[in-house]
Order: C-alpha cells, then structure tokens, then sequence
C-alpha cells in the first residue's frame, strides 16, 4: 500500500505561481513512477507530467509545457509540481499519482487549483 497526502494548491491570479507537494509513505517512494493529474469541472481527468523513478525522465502534457516542472525528492519521498504563468484554464483539481506497474495505482485525495483572470 502507497498512501499519498497532497499539499499546497488555493487561488492564485493569472500569471503567477503555486507548488503542489505530494508525500508518499507506506512502500518506498524511490522505486515508483510518479505523476500528476488534473480535472476541470465536467471535464475528464488529464494527465499533466510525469517524472521516472530516477528523476531524470520527465514528459509534460503539450498544454503545461514550458509553465509546469515535476521534481521529486526520493529522500523526502515527496513530488513536486511547480506551476508558473499560471492561466485560468489552469483551474482543476489537481492529483499525484503512484505508478507500481504500468498503470497509475495510488492517487492524492486531490488539491484544488483555482486561477482568476
């Protein structure tokens, strides 16, 4: 079992920054692909970035790249994402998720992103 708890997020104006933090416990973090995930209301959950279990493969979604970076700390057991300019389409709610396999096994409850314009 992965138990993930999600922090940072809230309401920020267009342009500017915010950090979503997700800390994982129960197996160890270091040897799991991890990603983050997002959902706008009455919109389907998107994938937004993903980082490889060794921290140096990322892939962004086409609409993030250039304005989001994913990181993670492997000894904090802990993911980042970094959010700049951010944009109103931006608003979603926003998921880490733990890949054992070769799908997305454990997620975060969810941290809501609201930007205004």
């Amino acid at each position: 079992q992965v138990q993930l708890v999600q922090s940072g997020g809230g309401l920020v104006q267009a342009g500017g920054s915010l950090r979503l933090s997700c800390e994982a416990s129960g197996r160890t973090f270091s040897s799991y692909r991890t990603g983050w995930f997002r959902q706008a209301p009455g919109k389907e959950r998107d994938f937004v970035a993903r980082i490889s279990r060794s921290h140096t493969n990322t892939v962004y979604a086409d609409s993030v790249k250039g304005r989001f970076t994913i990181s993670r700390d492997n000894a904090k057991n802990t993911v980042y994402l970094q959010m700049n300019s951010l944009k109103p389409e931006d608003t979603a709610v926003y998921y880490c998720a733990v890949a054992i396999g070769s799908s997305y096994d454990y997620w975060g409850q969810g941290t809501q992103v609201t930007v205004s314009s």
